[in-house]
């Protein structure tokens, strides 16, 4: 297949284009003008220079495809320079979804995330929104929701190597964080930390599997652990003994609802908000289907964050 991939120079876009390319299709990247990635990938795929919300740029991109994959996606927005959750995860998904079909491109697979049900904040809302979008689009779309997505990120934006940075290699102790005035259960809540390499077989081994069309499928590794195991793994990995404290969310919540807007800031309120409520789900139902043995969250697997250059 010919595919186009929207937020292919990523994290995550980097492995789905590689394991494209490994099953034998052709990925085609939508590459913004001054992409700081882009200039990284040495893989032969097709690109298309613009922004996606340019149309005549996205019809080019969708222009005799067979298949698109839709992985944009922010954590934290930027309305200053039109960053925001209701245009990157919904109205660009609607408007991408039709232009596929104006196109004839039937197949549609799109990055939402677990625990969007819950509509606790922008980020949630609107990837639920987009996925409540699809099934009247006349697509064959599938939405795959992962939990904590981990592995070598070359550079890049990744969840284990920024508590590593922001946390273990800090000179601080490791914040346990939990709710409410007492210290109950602190750093219980858990999360389901899926390998990267994982998402992107599901990603791509789909693509030409009609069972999967109009079907909704999480993506959690085969642990739930908790903050507290997730932070002792990525000390243990790193040959290293980290002091741990019970922190009350409230304190950096307070600090994110003055600081958040700044980019410096490590997390935001609503990041905040979302990891105390967990993030745990099973994979199992997809890498059956797909006959992948996923990987675990332990030492062998998160052995690039040794490579790393640290501060602790």
């Amino acid at each position: 297949m010919k595919v186009a991939l929207l937020g292919g120079t990523g994290f995550v876009g980097h492995y789905l284009t590689e394991k494209l390319l490994q099953h034998g299709h052709m990925p085609r990247l939508l590459v913004r003008e001054g992409s700081p990635h882009f200039s990284k990938q040495t893989q032969p795929f097709e690109w298309v220079r613009g922004d996606i919300e340019d149309n005549k740029t996205l019809r080019r991109l969708l222009t005799g495809v067979d298949a698109v994959i839709y992985n944009i996606g922010i954590l934290r927005e930027n309305p200053s320079k039109g960053i925001t959750f209701e245009k990157l995860q919904y109205e660009w998904v609607v408007k991408t979804a039709e232009l596929a079909n104006d196109q004839q491109v039937k197949r549609f697979i799109l990055m939402s995330a677990n625990g969007v049900e819950l509509g606790l904040t922008p980020y949630q809302k609107t990837k639920l929104a987009a996925e409540k979008h699809l099934p009247g689009s006349g697509l064959d779309w599938t939405v795959f929701r992962p939990s904590v997505i981990f592995g070598n990120p070359y550079g890049k934006l990744e969840f284990v190597t920024m508590l590593k940075r922001d946390i273990i290699d800090s000179p601080l102790p490791a914040p346990l964080f939990y709710e409410g005035l007492l210290p109950s259960n602190p750093g219980g809540f858990q999360l389901s930390p899926v390998h990267v390499e994982d998402v992107a077989e599901c990603f791509v081994s789909c693509l030409d599997k009609p069972e999967t069309f109009s079907d909704i499928y999480t993506l959690g590794g085969p642990q739930n652990l908790t903050w507290k195991e997730i932070l002792t793994i990525i000390a243990d990995t790193l040959g290293r003994r980290k002091l741990m404290l019970p922190v009350p969310a409230f304190a950096p919540t307070l600090a994110a609802t003055a600081l958040d807007r700044f980019p410096w800031f490590p997390i935001s309120r609503d990041q905040i908000r979302m990891l105390l409520k967990g993030n745990i789900c099973s994979g199992e139902r997809i890498f059956n289907l797909c006959d992948i043995q996923p990987h675990s969250f332990d030492k062998e697997t998160l052995n690039y964050i040794a490579a790393q250059p640290g501060e602790g």
